[in-house]
C-alpha cells in the first residue's frame, strides 16, 4: 500500500510526498495534504466517510476549458448534492501554463462558477505524481472507505471543442451512481485525454 512521508512545514503548499507514483483501484489511495486557495490545509483523509472525487485542472488548458462550458460545473453540482467532496488539484510548476496561486485559484473558481469544496494548490507536483495524474483533466474517484474506485478520463470523448463532444458517457456521474446503489463501478479505469500537467522539470 501506497503510504506518504511528511516532509515539513517548509513547503508551501504540498505537505506529505507520496512514496510510489501508481494508485491501483480497489486498494487505499494515498492519503495527502495540500494549502488550498485560502491557505488552509486540507488533508484526504479529513473525509474518512464520505465519497471524494479529485479532478487535475489547469485553466489554461482547451480541454479544460471545453469542459467548464458548463460540464464540469455540472458534473460538481451532481456531485456535491449527492453529499460527494470534490477536490480540484493544480499540478502546475511556477512559470508554467496553467500554474495559478491562491488569489488567481479563487478568482479562477468564481469566474467560472464552479463549486469545488477545495481547490488545492501543489506547485511541486508531489501529490500529482504520486497519483500519476498525467492530464488535465485527470479524474479519480475514493469512496469512503478511502478506496480508489475510478480513475480515468471525465468522459468517453476526448474532444478539446464543445461541438466534437457528441453524445458523450460522463464516467464520473456514471460511477458515483453505481456506489450510491451499492453496485460495482462498471468501467473503473479508462483513458485519460487532456494537456499534459506542466510539472517541474
Amino acid at each position: 500500500m501506497n503510504k506518504l512521508i511528511p516532509i515539513g512545514a517548509a513547503m508551501l503548499a504540498a505537505l506529505a510526498m507520496p512514496v510510489a507514483a501508481e494508485q491501483v483501484n480497489g486498494q487505499k489511495a494515498t492519503d495527502f495534504k495540500l494549502t488550498d486557495a485560502n491557505g488552509k490545509t486540507v488533508q484526504l483523509s479529513d473525509f474518512k466517510g464520505k465519497t471524494v472525487v479529485l479532478e487535475w485542472n489547469n485553466p489554461g488548458c482547451p480541454f479544460v476549458q471545453r469542459h467548464y462550458q458548463g460540464n464540469m460545473q455540472k458534473t460538481q453540482a451532481a456531485a456535491k448534492a449527492g453529499g460527494v467532496v470534490w477536490l480540484t488539484i493544480n499540478s502546475g510548476a511556477p512559470g508554467k501554463q496553467g500554474h495559478v496561486d491562491g488569489a488567481g485559484a479563487k478568482k479562477w473558481v468564481a469566474e467560472q462558477k464552479a463549486v469545488p469544496a477545495h481547490y488545492l494548490l501543489d506547485p511541486k507536483g508531489i501529490v500529482g505524481k504520486g497519483y500519476a495524474a498525467k492530464t488535465t483533466p485527470h479524474m479519480y474517484i475514493i469512496d469512503g472507505q478511502g478506496v480508489l474506485r475510478y480513475q480515468g478520463g471525465i468522459d468517453d470523448k476526448p474532444a478539446a471543442r464543445v461541438e466534437e463532444m457528441g453524445a458523450a458517457r460522463n464516467h464520473v456521474l456514471a460511477a458515483l451512481g453505481e456506489m450510491k446503489a451499492g453496485k460495482a463501478v462498471s468501467v473503473a479505469s479508462s483513458q485519460p485525454y487532456g494537456c499534459s500537467v506542466k510539472y517541474a522539470e
